[in-house]
């Protein structure tokens, strides 16, 4: 997926209200959870204060999470391809170091800088290994040793059951090849979204050479729930999204989420340090 294609598709798309949704905001606060927990887990280490601490975002969209991490204190750098995106994100004018740049060429930032890295879409939208592996390469380069690289990804299954099936497209898909014999999602350069499985996910960790320390289903079953969150009542909305908490990190559930999260360690000494 070139950079002008994301641009046509973030022009339309109003990222800045995708996570306020009610299925966004489950994903929202599961992921932000886990990111929080990271930054703690540094400070305790290092001993340091928040504004000590660096993170980067890449696909940063409009500031989801560079926004409140700022206002946490943490000192955010965002990059971001798309122009309305990052120009919006700009426009919230605050202490966030803003590039408008690929994943893929981290060039303009220096080696083992950051203490936090999230790869938050630049994996959903380029195709194969090899493109995954030079966001992670760039992201290995750039984070400290030691430090934590959390990437989010799309899954297989939620494309399969809810665009294939839900929506009647399935047997054209099959008809396409854009679905294998064992329905594996097959997505081409104009494709939007590369779907994965957790299988694809642990071949990209032993080709990183990243280590894990845990996965998590960011939104589990809210995508597929849409309209029965909608009807909830806030008492209930707010039981599921802690259902959601509680249920994360079962592996028998992670293939089914809408949205993966890898939190995984930078065991490679970044080169140049």
């Amino acid at each position: 997926m070139t950079v002008d294609a994301l641009n046509r598709y973030y022009n339309k798309f109003n990222e800045e209200h995708r996570l306020q949704t009610r299925h966004g905001r489950v994903e929202f606060t599961v992921t932000m959870k886990y990111i929080r927990d990271c930054l703690s887990e540094i400070a305790g280490r290092e001993n340091a204060e928040n504004s000590s601490i660096k993170l980067l975002d890449l696909g940063a969209g409009t500031g989801a999470y560079s926004v409140p991490l700022c206002l946490d204190g943490y000192d955010v750098t965002a990059v971001e391809p798309a122009d309305r995106n990052i120009r919006t994100l700009r426009e919230k004018h605050l202490k966030i170091k803003t590039w408008q740049a690929d994943a893929r060429d981290l060039s303009f930032l220096e080696s083992g800088k950051f203490d936090v890295t999230l790869i938050f879409g630049p994996l959903y939208h380029l195709h194969g290994d090899e493109e995954k592996l030079r966001v992670f390469s760039e992201a290995s380069r750039v984070t400290k040793e030691g430090g934590m690289i959390l990437a989010a990804y799309v899954m297989n299954d939620y494309s399969i059951v809810a665009y294939g099936f839900r929506e009647g497209r399935i047997l054209e898909c099959i008809s396409e090849n854009s679905v294998s014999a064992d329905f594996h999602t097959v997505s081409g350069e104009s494709d939007l979204y590369d779907y994965v499985r957790t299988e694809d996910i642990e071949r990209l960790n032993r080709k990183s050479g990243l280590e894990r320390i845990k996965i998590i289903a960011a939104d589990g079953p809210a995508d597929y729930m849409r309209r029965e969150l909608n009807a909830m009542d806030e008492k209930t909305f707010a039981a599921f999204v802690e259902y959601q908490l509680a249920v994360c990190e079962r592996q028998d559930l992670i293939g089914a989420s809408s949205h993966t999260v890898d939190i995984l360690r930078n065991v490679r000494k970044p080169s140049g340090v």
